[in-house]
């Protein structure tokens, strides 16, 4: 009889501690933390709100990754001109058909392919490469301001004399199609040893650009050889003006 009472005890004593514990339950604004399956969530509560700080602090951290474009890494410079040629003399059919041979021998490369003559590996001056790029970013009064800078190096070619030599670097920012900065800067390193590799560094801290909204900006640095040169219109009014006092 007594280990029956003591059980009947026992059994009461576990149903009122499962009752408070619910009781707990039901109370508590755990909001499912300490759901065990006796409450469901709310379908129509709403959401918590989301820190638009985070965002903000995304944006103002911004810094648009500098990239070369394809072809725009190396640079080289060829010598201009040629040696003069001789007078021909008068010769025979086939010894004009030899030397045409020997000539389109001259202009081929060692792979048997033609070589460009104003792309003869034997007639350049100095080869430039653009090794890294790297960028630093300011977010100021609703303007984004941005240092680029290329590191790289000028190996002399065949044709190198010791001098100053001229690099065109273009730095831009583009937002989409749109350009929003675009600067070609001719660039100068002086180099006096022809038996090793001039490094240099670049760099232009003068890229304004509009706040971005997101962050969507490309930024470019590397050589651009297309852009045409200026004329010399001064020299084209000379020409003109001893031509019309010859004439009068």
């Amino acid at each position: 009889m007594a280990f029956y009472s003591v059980n009947r005890r026992f059994v009461a004593g576990l149903a009122l501690a499962g009752f408070m514990l619910a009781a707990a339950g039901c109370q508590s604004s755990d909001n499912g933390i300490l759901n065990f399956g006796f409450s469901k969530k709310d379908p129509t509560a709403p959401l918590p709100p989301q820190d638009p700080k985070v965002l903000a602090s995304q944006l103002r951290a911004y810094c648009p990754k500098v990239t070369l474009r394809d072809g725009t890494a190396f640079f080289n410079t060829y010598a201009k001109g040629a040696a003069a040629k001789p007078k021909k003399k008068k010769a025979d059919a086939a010894a004009e058909t030899d030397a045409a041979a020997a000539g389109a021998a001259a202009q081929t490369g060692p792979d048997g392919q033609p070589v460009d003559p104003n792309r003869d590996p034997a007639k350049i001056v100095y080869q430039a490469s653009i090794t890294d790029v790297t960028r630093d970013c300011t977010h100021e009064n609703g303007q984004l301001t941005m240092k680029i800078a290329v590191a790289g190096k000028v190996v002399p070619g065949p044709q190198f004399t010791p001098g100053t030599i001229t690099m065109p670097i273009r730095v831009a920012v583009q937002h989409g199609t749109d350009v929003l900065y675009s600067q070609l800067h001719q660039y100068q390193v002086q180099v006096t040893d022809p038996s090793a590799a001039t490094q240099f560094v670049f760099s232009d801290a003068n890229v304004v650009v509009p706040e971005p909204a997101a962050t969507d900006y490309q930024a470019y640095a590397g050589y651009d050889e297309n852009t045409p040169a200026t004329a010399d219109k001064s020299k084209g009014k000379r020409k003109k003006r001893a031509a019309a006092a010859a004439t009068n």
